[in-house]
């Protein structure tokens, strides 16, 4: 599945490298992982739960 996934990076990131975080989207999930390590973990959420996320990061 990780193949198919389309990743994207904030457009908050800079273009230095640093430490970022890329999200892809599938019908029924979110996931995220660490830019600098495309081939390790990745986080899997929920759109509820990651647009609660969102809401929250956009209001602190």
């Amino acid at each position: 599945m990780s193949g198919d996934l389309v990743w994207f990076k904030s457009s908050y990131s800079g273009g230095e490298g640093g430490d970022c975080v890329e999200v892809a989207e599938t019908a029924d999930s979110v996931l995220v992982r660490d830019s600098k390590d495309k081939s390790g973990p990745q986080l899997t959420f929920s759109p509820a739960a990651w647009q609660s996320f969102v809401e929250f990061a956009r209001s602190a």
